[in-house]
């Protein structure tokens, strides 16, 4: 974060992924200035065609300076618009017009090529701002952008430029929450005195009062001991110092097996205690690779749509964005582009049909397992709404928070949606761990208590796999 000198109030100077990543940029700077270089327009005219996320969010920023543009005068525009509350343009932000939004109506950048050769929109916007620092001595003139290579270039020509932070959902990934909370060992000594124990349907109860308490989440899973020590999950906050926790099912063990998976370790179990609870209408598990997520969360969903029938099917998507060189257009119909993006599917569909009955047993529930699997693109789902649907998104770290609104609110009644993804395997530009989609999330559904969350921490693939990842 760049110092400001001496509380001098701010001109913002925007670059044009900045608009293009969130719409509603130009209203989150309060009391400061903005300016909008012509380049920047000019880019923002070039991406308006199509139906991609940019295209959308490109038309969403033109409405907004049109609202803002409506009855003003050249004399008006040359003197600032007023950012007025954008409430009214439907971006549900309500906060004051105090700042006020300038255009280049002139020329302003000066030559930068004997630092910068060539005559690129990064290095117009750079000149752009060189020149406001000189004309606009009241004002600390402050590039915004997310792309690292213009503030490097910035701050070799002694600019002050900075990310766009607005979007972050957290200032450190670490404070992300976890959805695991430890019992101290002497936890129950302190509240003998305050714990109500009862059994409803075979399930075993607990209502626990005291200051511990108040930290705790809905649905967030509580945990004393080894892997066999007591675990349970926070079913109701009644009052703040207050909760009512639940003993988890242990399917670590053959009897409770789902779908023939068993849990391998802590985590796992709580994992599949909230994907095999149809009252969680909203599941996210994190993890890195090789600790189970698609497995657990594939295998939950076969069991209640093909055994529980509590779901119709299961629908699996992902985002398609390639790990190395994109090898072009793929053909076939939806289902069939899809099949190279699911790999992870296939390779878990195939542990999952390791079934008795030789061959043809094999076969026949395969068979029966992908009529109910359906596979679909991100690309189709605005608009739709899905009815008692199983949904697993795969990748979901490389969603934006906007995106991953989209997708969520296609859920209709009766449906689950499971958000499986590694926040350090971002592949989208201009997102990070801080601003993903799926950090997003975790974050703002912690305290709803038809959601669940859980951090997969141990691999379980290989000693080779376990290996590699500790010391590669």
């Amino acid at each position: 974060m760049i110092n400001r000198e001496n509380d001098k109030p701010c001109l913002f100077v925007l670059d044009t992924n900045v608009l293009m990543h969130d719409p509603t940029a130009i209203f989150r700077f309060k009391e400061h200035d903005i300016y909008l270089p012509m380049v920047v327009l000019e880019e923002l005219d070039a991406a308006k065609k199509g139906v991609s996320e940019v295209a959308r969010n490109v038309r969403q920023v033109s409405r907004f300076l049109d609202t803002l543009m409506q009855d003003a005068d050249k004399d008006e525009i040359d003197a600032g618009l007023s950012i007025q509350s954008p409430g009214e343009f439907g971006s549900g932000l309500t906060e004051p017009p105090v700042g006020r939004l300038f255009f280049q109506t002139e020329p302003l950048a000066r030559s930068v090529d004997t630092a910068l050769p060539g005559t690129s929109a990064d290095n117009e916007i750079l000149g752009t701002a060189q020149s406001l620092r000189e004309r606009r001595a009241s004002h600390t003139v402050v590039i915004v952008s997310k792309d690292i290579n213009l503030r490097i270039k910035a701050a070799v020509l002694g600019l002050s430029a900075e990310d766009y932070s607005n979007d972050r959902v957290l200032d450190d990934v670490d404070l992300l929450y976890t959805g695991l909370a430890p019992l101290a060992e002497d936890f129950w000594q302190h509240h003998a005195k305050e714990v109500d124990s009862w059994q409803e349907e075979g399930r075993t109860f607990y209502r626990v009062k005291g200051p511990d308490v108040a930290d705790w989440y809905a649905s967030q899973c509580l945990y004393s001991g080894q892997d066999d020590g007591f675990e349970a999950i926070v079913r109701e906050r009644p009052s703040e110092n207050e909760a009512v926790i639940e003993l988890v099912e242990d399917y670590r063990v053959q009897r409770h097996n789902v779908w023939g998976i068993m849990a391998r370790n802590r985590e796992q179990n709580f994992a599949l205690n909230m994907l095999m609870d149809p009252d969680l209408d909203f599941v996210t598990l994190l993890g890195t690779a090789g600790t189970g997520k698609t497995l657990l969360a594939l295998a939950a969903g076969l069991t209640q749509v093909l055994d529980r029938n509590i779901y119709r099917e299961i629908i699996m998507t992902r985002v398609t964005v390639p790990v190395g060189e994109d090898i072009g257009f793929l053909p076939g119909t939806e289902e069939e582009k899809m099949t190279p993006w699911m790999g992870a599917l296939m390779d878990n569909m195939e542990v999952l049909t390791q079934t008795e009955g030789g061959d043809w047993g094999r076969a026949a529930t395969n068979d029966l397992m992908r009529s109910r699997v359906r596979i679909q693109s991100l690309n189709y789902m605005r608009g739709r709404t899905f009815l008692h649907k199983y949904i697993i998104l795969d990748e979901a770290q490389n969603l934006t928070a906007k995106q991953m609104k989209t997708l969520i609110t296609r859920a209709g009644p009766g449906t689950k949606i499971v958000c499986l993804g590694n926040i350090a395997q971002i592949d989208t530009p201009y997102l990070t761990e801080t601003t993903s989609g799926l950090t997003y999330v975790v974050d703002r559904f912690k305290d709803w208590q038809h959601s669940g969350h859980i951090t997969l921490i141990r691999g379980e693939r290989s000693r080779l796999a376990d290996f590699a990842s500790d010391h590669l």
